[in-house]
C-alpha cells in the first residue's frame, strides 16, 4: 500500500492558488480512479482504492501547510506504513509553472509544508512530486505569490500540469521512480515557434 499525500491549504478562500497544487493533483488522482477522498481520517480527509493496480490512500491534510508533517505521521502510523511508502505532492516556486519533476528523496528547499513533512516524518527520504507554480519574473514577496488565486491563463497551464502529474504518479506505481524520472524531469524542448521569434 501506498499514501500519497497533496499538500494544501483547507479553506475555500485557498481553492485556486499555487500552494493548493498539490490538493489537485489528489483531486485529479481521485476522479481518475474513482476514489472519494472524503473521510476524515489522521486530521487529514482520505479516501482508500486502487491506482495503477496498486492499493493507495489518498490524502488531502487539513492542519494548513505549514503542520501537514503532522497528519502525514499519523497517518503512517495508522496504515502501519514506512516512510518508503509515502510519496508527497506539492507546489514549487522554485521551478516554472508547468513544469514538474519527481525524486525519491531531498531537502524541503523553502517549502514549509515539506519541511514540516521532514520534521515530523524525522527523515527526508521519501518520494516527492515538485508542481511547478514559478513565475516568469522575479517574485516581491513569494508568501503573497503562493497565495493568491492564479489567474486563466495560469489555471490553463496548471490543469496540464496536473494532468501529467496524474500520468507521472501511475507510473511510478506501476513502473518505479526511476522511470518516472526518467521521462518526467527531462528539460523541455523550446517551442519552435518562439525560436523563430527571437
Amino acid at each position: 500500500m501506498r499514501l500519497i499525500v497533496g499538500l494544501g491549504n483547507p479553506d475555500p478562500e485557498y481553492q485556486w492558488t499555487p500552494h493548493n497544487l498539490g490538493f489537485m493533483a489528489v483531486d485529479e488522482l481521485a476522479n481518475r480512479n474513482g476514489i472519494r477522498v472524503e473521510r476524515p481520517e489522521g486530521k487529514a480527509l482520505v479516501g482508500r482504492g486502487k491506482i495503477a493496480g496498486e492499493e493507495v490512500v489518498l490524502a488531502k491534510p487539513q492542519t494548513y501547510m505549514n503542520l501537514s508533517g503532522i497528519s502525514v505521521r499519523e497517518l503512517l502510523g495508522k496504515y502501519d506504513l514506512d516512510v518508503q511508502d509515502l510519496l508527497v505532492l506539492w507546489d514549487e516556486a522554485q521551478l516554472p509553472l508547468g513544469t514538474i519533476r519527481v525524486h525519491p528523496d531531498g531537502s524541503a528547499g523553502s517549502h514549509n509544508g515539506a519541511k514540516s513533512v521532514i520534521g515530523s516524518v524525522g527523515t527526508q527520504e521519501f518520494a516527492r512530486l515538485r508542481l511547478g507554480c514559478g513565475p516568469d519574473h522575479p517574485l516581491g514577496s513569494r508568501k503573497e505569490y503562493v497565495l493568491r488565486p492564479m489567474k486563466k491563463a495560469e489555471l490553463e497551464v496548471a490543469a496540464e500540469m496536473i494532468g501529467e502529474a496524474g500520468d507521472a504518479v501511475e507510473m511510478i506505481l506501476s513502473q518505479g521512480i526511476d522511470a518516472a524520472m526518467t521521462k518526467y524531469n527531462r528539460r523541455k524542448p523550446a517551442d519552435p515557434e518562439e525560436l523563430e521569434e527571437k
